[in-house]
C-alpha cells in the first residue's frame, strides 16, 4: 500500500469521525422525552400526521404491544410491495412497459426491502416500473430504516427507565426517525447526486448513438423462435451491428440517496453504485460511501447522550473501528498485491506488470482500487449491500474480508439502529462472561443481566449464525440448488456461502456468479432474510421490556465499566471469536482454500 492510499482512506475516516457528535446530538434531541428546539421546529407536522392517522402519541406501549405494531406495519409494507410488482403493467408510470414480475421473484424482493437486505435477484432498469420504484422499492427503504432505529430507541428507554411497564410508542419513533432523520438527510443528498449527473426524472429510456459502432454475436432462430442448429449441432449465430444504445433514465437520485443513508443498497441499476449513471463522479462515490456509515456512526453517540454517559457511546464506536480498520486494510493490501496466480503463468513480464498494478479485475477505473476496498469493507460492515465493484472477481481474501463482516452478525457498524441493537446484544454477552469470570451477577449501565436477557441477547446473536450455516449446507445439498452455481468447485462454494451470509444478516450484496433468480433461491434466501430480521427485533423488544422493568443497580466495587480500553478489547473479542468459532469450517472451505491454491500451479 502507498501513501496516498493511507490519505484516502484516513481522510474518509476523519470526516466520519468528526461527523458523529452533531447528528449524534441532533438524533439524541429527535428521540428526548421531553420538549425541545428540534421537535418544536417540526411539531405542526408531526401533529398533523398523527391526527390523520388517529394516533395517540402520548401512549406508552408495552414491549408486546411495540412489537406487534412493529410486525403489523412492516408485514403490511411487505404485501403491499408484493402486490406493486405482480400488477405493475396496469399501473402508471411505466414508460417501458415492464410485465408483472414472477411470484417468486415478487416475494423475494418484497420481503428483502421490508427487512432492510435489498437483495435482489434481478436488474432494476429492465424489470421495475418507476411506480414500483418510488412507492414500493423507495417508501420501503425510509420505512425498514426508520423500523430498524425505533427498535434501538424502544431498547436504549429500556436501559434508561426504571420500574417501567412501557419502552415508548412505535408510531411516534418511526414518525420522528422519517421525519427528522432520513427525510431531511436524504433530501440533500438527492440534491448533490442531481448536481453530480444522476438522473432524476419521469422521462422515457433514450435510444443514443455510439461514439464507437460495434458488433455482437446473436443466436438465429427460426419462424418459431427456437434456435437453429448447424449440422454438427451447435446454434447458427450471426454478427450484428450495434449502432446505438438505451439509456435507463427515471427518479433514480432519490432512491439512491436513502438506499445508502438508510443502509438499504438496493441499486437501481443493475451494476448498481458502478453504473456511471448512479455514482458518475469522484465526488458522488466518496458522499455515497460517508452516507453508508453515517447514521450507524453517530446512532453510538446518540446512544450515549440518552444514557446519560457518552462515554458509553464512544467506547461502542470504538470496538466497531477496532474491527472495521484493521479489516480495510487487511482487505485492500490483498487487492494492491493482485493475484499471486500469475506468477506461475511463465509470463514474468506480464506477472510483473499486473501485479504492480493490483487486482482490478471487476472494478471501475474511475474509483481504482483503495476506493473499491473502502465500499466493499463499508458496505458489508455496515449492512447495506451496494456496491461500486464486483466483490467476485476480488481476490480470496480480499472477498474474504466483505464476507466475514457479514457473518459477524452485521454489528460492525451494522443497519440503521439493527447494527447497534445486534453489538448491545454481544455487549450483554460480553458483561455475562466477565460476570462468570469474577462470581457475581453481571451488570451493564446499571441493570442486572440475568437469565432472560441472556436468552433474548443468546437469540440475536446465533439466529443469523445457524441461517448461514444451515441454509449453505442446503443449498450445496439439493440439486436446485447446484443448479445455480456457475463456477463449480471452491469459488462455487464461495458464492452460496456468500450470498447466505448476505441474506442472513439483512445486507443484500452478492458475489455474483450464483443464478440466485429461481424459485429455489428466491424461496430459501426469503425464508432467511425474514427470519433474521424480526425474530432478532422481537428479541430485542423482549430486552427491553424486561430492562425497563428493573430497578436501577448503583455502581459498587464490583461493576465492571463499559467505557474502558479494558471493555472494548473485550467486546471486540467477543464479536470477532464468536464469528471465528461459527464460521472458520466454511471459510477453510471457500476463500482460504482458493487462496491456498492460488500457490500451487
Amino acid at each position: 500500500m502507498t501513501t496516498n492510499d493511507y490519505l484516502q482512506l484516513g481522510l474518509y475516516l476523519v470526516v466520519l469521525v468528526l461527523l458523529v457528535k452533531p447528528l449524534g446530538a441532533y438524533m439524541a434531541l429527535v428521540f428526548a422525552d421531553a420538549p425541545n428546539r428540534v421537535t418544536r421546529i417540526g411539531g405542526p407536522a408531526e401533529r398533523t400526521l398523527y391526527r390523520v392517522a388517529g394516533i395517540n402519541p402520548e401512549e406508552d406501549m408495552s414491549w408486546k404491544r411495540y412489537a406487534l405494531a412493529m410486525l403489523a406495519f412492516n408485514i403490511a409494507g411487505l404485501l403491499l410491495v408484493y402486490l406493486l410488482q405482480r400488477v405493475q403493467q396496469w399501473l402508471p408510470l411505466n414508460p417501458q412497459g415492464f410485465g408483472a414480475v414472477s411470484a417468486d421473484s415478487a416475494m423475494n424482493t418484497a420481503i428483502s426491502f421490508a427487512t432492510n437486505t435489498n437483495w435482489q435477484g434481478y436488474g432494476g432498469e429492465s424489470t421495475m416500473s418507476y411506480l414500483t420504484q418510488m412507492l414500493g422499492l423507495g417508501v420501503q427503504n425510509f420505512l425498514s430504516a426508520a423500523t430498524g432505529i425505533a427498535v434501538l430507541i424502544a431498547l436504549i428507554r429500556g436501559f434508561v427507565r426504571r420500574n417501567a411497564r412501557g419502552v415508548g410508542n412505535f408510531w411516534v419513533d418511526m414518525t420522528r426517525s422519517t421525519l427528522y432523520v432520513l427525510l431531511p438527510l436524504a433530501l440533500i443528498l438527492a440534491l448533490v447526486l442531481v448536481s453530480q449527473g444522476v438522473p432524476q426524472n419521469f422521462k422515457p429510456y433514450e435510444n443514443v448513438p455510439l461514439l464507437q459502432p460495434t458488433t455482437q454475436t446473436e443466436t438465429v432462430k427460426d419462424a418459431t423462435g427456437n434456435a437453429m442448429k448447424d449440422a454438427a449441432g451447435k446454434d447458427v449465430t450471426k454478427e450484428m451491428p450495434v449502432i446505438e444504445q438505451s439509456l435507463p433514465l427515471g427518479p433514480a437520485a432519490s432512491q439512491i440517496a436513502i438506499k445508502q443513508l438508510g443502509t438499504n443498497g438496493g441499486g437501481y441499476y443493475n451494476a448498481n453504485s458502478a453504473h456511471p449513471f448512479e455514482n458518475p463522479t469522484p465526488l458522488s462515490d466518496f458522499l455515497e460511501m460517508l452516507a453508508l456509515l453515517l447514521i450507524p456512526a453517530a446512532l453510538c453517540y446518540t446512544f450515549g447522550r440518552m444514557v446519560g454517559d457518552r462515554r458509553q457511546g464512544w467506547a461502542l464506536l470504538a470496538t466497531m473501528l477496532v474491527i472495521f480498520v484493521p479489516l480495510l486494510l487487511v482487505c485492500t493490501a490483498a487487492e494492491q498485491a493482485g493475484n499471486p496466480a500469475l506468477t506461475h503463468l511463465g509470463v514474468d513480464q506480464l506477472a510483473s506488470t499486473v501485479q504492480a498494478g493490483g487486482n482490478m479485475e471487476g472494478k471501475e477505473v474511475r474509483f481504482g482500487i483503495v476506493n473499491s476496498t473502502l465500499w466493499a469493507t463499508a458496505t458489508t460492515a455496515v449492512s447495506n449491500g451496494s456496491v461500486n465493484a464486483m466483490h467476485d472477481s476480488f481476490t480470496p481474501l480480499g472477498g474474504m474480508v466483505p464476507m466475514w463482516l457479514m457473518q459477524l452478525g452485521e454489528v460492525i457498524f451494522g443497519g440503521v439502529g439493527s447494527g447497534l441493537y445486534g453489538l448491545l446484544a454481544f455487549a450483554v454477552v460480553a458483561v455475562f462472561i466477565a460476570g462468570l469470570m469474577v462470581g457475581r451477577t453481571p451488570e451493564y449501565l446499571g441493570k442486572k443481566i440475568e437469565a432472560y436477557e441472556m436468552k433474548m441477547a443468546s437469540l440475536g446473536v446465533l439466529i443469523p449464525c445457524a441461517l448461514v450455516v444451515v441454509g449453505t449446507a442446503i443449498a450445496v445439498m439439493a440439486p436446485a440448488g447446484l443448479a445455480g452455481i456457475a463456477n463449480p468447485g471452491i469459488h462455487g462454494f464461495s458464492e452460496v456461502l456468500y450470498a447466505l451470509s448476505s441474506a442472513s444478516n439483512n445486507n443484500g450484496s452478492a458475489f455474483a456468479g450464483l443464478s440466485a433468480n429461481t424459485p429455489f433461491y428466491n424461496t430459501l434466501l426469503g425464508i432467511c432474510m425474514f427470519l433474521a430480521r424480526f425474530p432478532l427485533a422481537i428479541g430485542m423488544l423482549a430486552m427491553a421490556g424486561s430492562l425497563a422493568a428493573k430497578k436501577h443497580v448503583p455502581l459498587s466495587a464490583g461493576t465492571l465499566p463499559t467505557h474502558t480500553p479494558l471493555f472494548i478489547a473485550l467486546l471486540a473479542i467477543t464479536v470477532i471469536v464468536i464469528g471465528a468459532l461459527t464460521f472458520l469450517p466454511a471459510l477453510a472451505l471457500g476463500p482460504i482454500a482458493e487462496h491456498l491454491t492460488t500457490f500451487g500451479h
